[in-house]
């Protein structure tokens, strides 16, 4: 039987033979790029502050080198209008009160919580809690959590993920234990303000939520950016944040109730809201900042249709200075999350440039304030450059695999496009099968930038190597996933590591290469599948354009 490094050496001759015409991925790039990236003198690459400065000019400059031009007419850069709200910690208050007796809540052990309003300051006195089970209101699907209750003047308290999560699978009324975007954090406050409440409080759990408190905290405290609105925001909850698992039951026994029992109660249909008759209040003082952020668009101009587009995507920034370690360290160096990404995007345009141009054009995106909620692709994908409805299609990508090869390939949100057939032929060329993602309960497809661009109708793929390693199998690979989000994710020990085994990012930006080249060499025009919730924005945009 060959050994796991004789089998990778196989691959290795497998997809140089399919891919003989592609050129070589620069180790180089994906080295040099992240550890700059990731580095103390970048500060943790937060949007608007000096270290956006040094990771966008080093992202152009690197862009130019490989011989892209600019992509904004003329310009390497999109602005993005942010606004930076900041609570003062000191000030901030949260706390209930069941008869004679307030709880006040300590802000960032017990609770974490801030306004997209962008005001001074927000008071709300003595607004009456309700659990409204998980918060969604889906009427395609039978289920509205809000059915005959006036949230108006009160705080929801609201279950995270959706009402499968417990039950597991992979079938169910919001499709299994795969989350859909009624269980993503973003969509509960959205509907919360729909619903005209005063606030909206998220019960913090670590398996639906898919991360522990810790990332709450280092995530939601400190500077808070947002789009920048001409309203102020002024139709969002006027409160918005979490609280953990141990502060709930509390605060919920003090209402005489049973969090646990509530919980199960909001699984079944015909869940209807529950009053708690308790009330809770709170006051923020707000410090605001309005000063806009940069995404960083190359472009690789097409030799027969330059308006027809191809684009890859990749996230530059992450959180900054955030809640400090055990040692001070307090800088959030996201090296991993996504300075691996961008080196990637980096070493696709010195690939695809050495190539010289395909038939249509290649644009490589490098967004900004994706740990805000998007905010970056979001804006793009409302103020697009190239319009979506000539966009043909493309490749996101958001952390590269640095503990070697694999045997597999994983799509996040598998069976939504036409796109994974693309996938198949690249991965059968390494040796590699395609697999769904095995915790889709996370909810990934809606936490990265390709869904900002899905919700346009652009298909966009979002691949990973799996877990099956060449060398140590799943366990291997699953361990080592588990210990990145438990010890690593969101916190400053995400940085560069010069030990680390770049052999299966070089594998999967291979894919993404043949991905890229062969839409970028056809004349497909490829779809959401006919059951994915994005296939009537993409059908409605090329009817537009003119396609038949």
């Amino acid at each position: 039987m060959a050994t796991p490094l004789a089998l990778f050496s196989l691959t290795l001759a497998a997809s140089a033979l399919a891919q003989d015409s592609a050129p070589e991925i620069s180790l180089d790039t994906l080295r040099t790029v992240t550890e700059t990236l990731s580095s103390d003198a970048y500060e943790g690459r937060a949007p608007t502050t000096p270290g956006e400065e040094l990771t966008v000019s080093l992202i152009a400059e690197r862009f130019e080198q490989a011989g892209l031009q600019p992509g904004n007419d003329g310009g390497w850069y999109q602005d993005v209008p942010l606004v930076e709200i900041t609570a003062d910690p000191d000030t901030a208050a949260f706390g209930y009160t069941a008869g004679d007796a307030t709880t006040a809540l300590s802000y960032g052990d017990e609770a974490v919580f801030w306004t997209k309003r962008i005001v001074p300051s927000v008071d709300v006195e003595n607004a009456e809690l309700v659990f409204v089970g998980y918060g969604i209101n889906a009427p395609e699907r039978g289920w509205n959590d809000y059915e005959g209750i006036d949230m108006t003047g009160r705080i929801a308290v609201i279950l995270v993920n959706d009402p499968d999560f417990a039950e597991g699978g992979d079938e169910g009324l919001f499709d299994g234990r795969a989350m859909t975007y009624y269980g993503r954090w973003t969509y509960k406050y959205e509907e919360a303000a729909r619903q005209g409440a005063a606030g909206a409080i998220i019960v913090h759990d670590t398996a639906p939520a898919a991360y522990g408190w810790s990332v709450v905290e280092s995530s939601w405290t400190g500077p808070q950016l947002d789009m920048d609105a001409a309203d102020n925001h002024m139709d969002r909850v006027p409160i918005e944040g979490w609280v953990t698992n141990d502060v709930a039951h509390g605060m919920l026994a003090a209402a005489g109730q049973d969090l646990d029992v509530l919980s199960d109660a909001a699984r079944q249909p015909g869940f209807t809201a529950v009053p708690l008759g308790i009330t809770a209040s709170a006051h923020l003082d707000n410090a605001i900042r309005r000063q806009a952020s940069r995404n960083v668009i190359g472009v690789l101009p097409g030799s027969a249709r330059p308006d027809e587009y191809v684009i890859y995507t990749a996230h530059w920034d992450h959180l900054g200075r955030c809640t400090p370690d055990e040692t001070g360290d307090d800088i959030c160096n996201g090296a991993l999350d996504n300075a691996t990404g961008t080196a990637g995007l980096i070493a696709l345009a010195e690939a695809h440039a050495a190539a010289g141009p395909a038939e249509r054009s290649l644009i490589f995106l490098a967004v900004t304030a994706e740990e805000s909620g998007l905010l970056g692709s979001a804006y793009y994908a409302a103020n697009p450059v190239f319009p979506a409805a000539q966009t043909v299609g493309g490749v996101n990508m958001d952390g590269l695999n640095i503990i070697g090869p694999s045997r597999n390939v994983v799509v996040v949100g598998y069976g939504k496009s036409e796109l994974e057939a693309y996938l198949d032929r690249a991965a059968a060329s390494q040796g590699r099968r395609v697999e769904p993602e095995p915790s889709p309960e996370r909810g990934s497809f809606f936490r990265s930038d390709h869904f900002s661009l899905a919700r346009v109708g652009v298909p966009m793929l979002y691949a990973d190597s799996g877990e099956d390693l060449v060398e140590g199998g799943a366990e291997a690979g699953r361990a080592a996933v588990e210990d990145y989000i438990a010890a690593h994710y969101h916190a400053p020990s995400d940085e560069y590591d010069p030990d680390w085994d770049w052999s299966g990012a070089v594998l999967d930006l291979g894919l993404y290469y043949a991905i890229g080249r062969e839409l970028a060499d056809s004349e497909d025009w490829p779809n959401w599948n006919p059951d994915a919730e994005f296939r009537a924005a993409r059908d409605a945009s090329r009817a537009e354009a003119g396609d038949e």
